[in-house]
């Protein structure tokens, strides 16, 4: 007669386990008390821990702006460097990535502050109304983005790239992100001056709070670089009597160009 084995009899097994349920137990525990906090404390096995390890994937780490725009020398390289960005979320919204116009061997240089609709639409900064008329106010005082000669031209950008939703004002941790590629921007174009137009543009390049209006027609510097803060031709087309101001640091500008 076979004696049963009772750690692996399933039959004996299934009437030990009936007979507990009928005395009452409702918890499958061990003889020998088990300590939680020796546990939690207990290591886990070296050969575990090594696996783990091995399995675990290793990201890359992250870049920052500064790091991919330092690493950029060239404006193609800084072009594809922002198209490639995917860490501000006005990218998600924007149709175009607005690089810029215009010749950059320009001695003038015009920061704007972000794209509106129609230059989210084109990819190109400044061609909507407001850009029209920034074209003729610069066409004024001989300057233009078409032109070949450098000492004619004129280079477009702006403090954003992608076009903030129902072009509000661009938020300070969006500028805060993108400041890297727009100072490495300036310094591969590097112009003899700067025109910033519009608050968050002169603010940006000035590092400052003051509004627009006591900043327009003073002289600044961004890293050396003369800087003409201006009015936004947008604010022109909205207060005409804003005109004479612009005209006058036009003249300014053109000054400034001819070394007098």
């Amino acid at each position: 007669m076979r004696v049963p084995d009772l750690s692996t009899d399933a039959a004996v097994l299934r009437a030990a386990l009936a007979w507990q349920v009928e005395l009452g137990a409702d918890e499958a525990i061990g003889e020998t008390p088990v300590s939680r906090f020796e546990a939690a404390a207990r290591p886990p096995p070296p050969v575990r821990q090594a696996a783990v390890a091995a399995a675990a994937p290793q990201a890359p780490a992250e870049l920052t702006t500064e790091a991919l725009a330092a690493g950029c020398g060239e404006l193609a390289a800084l072009r594809a460097a922002m198209a490639a960005f995917e860490g501000c979320a006005l990218k998600k919204g924007a149709r175009n990535l607005v690089f810029s116009d215009g010749n950059p061997a320009a001695r003038v240089m015009v920061v704007g502050e972000a794209p509106g609709r129609d230059e989210d639409r084109a990819g190109l900064p400044f061609v909507g109304r407001s850009g029209q008329l920034l074209d003729r106010m610069l066409a004024a005082i001989g300057l233009s983005r078409r032109a070949e000669a450098p000492e004619a031209a004129v280079y477009v950008t702006n403090v954003l790239p992608w076009r903030p939703p129902q072009n509000r004002d661009p938020a300070a941790d969006e500028v805060a992100m993108m400041l890297p590629f727009l100072h490495r921007h300036i310094a591969l174009v590097a112009p003899d001056l700067l025109v910033a137009v519009g608050n968050s543009a002169a603010r940006t390049l000035l590092g400052t709070t003051t509004g627009i209006t006591r900043l327009r027609g003073h002289w600044a510097e961004w890293r050396g670089v003369p800087v003409m803060p201006m009015f936004h031709p947008a604010a022109l087309l909205r207060n005409p009597e804003l005109k004479r101001a612009a005209w006058a640091d036009l003249l300014a500008v053109r000054k400034r160009l001819d070394g007098a």
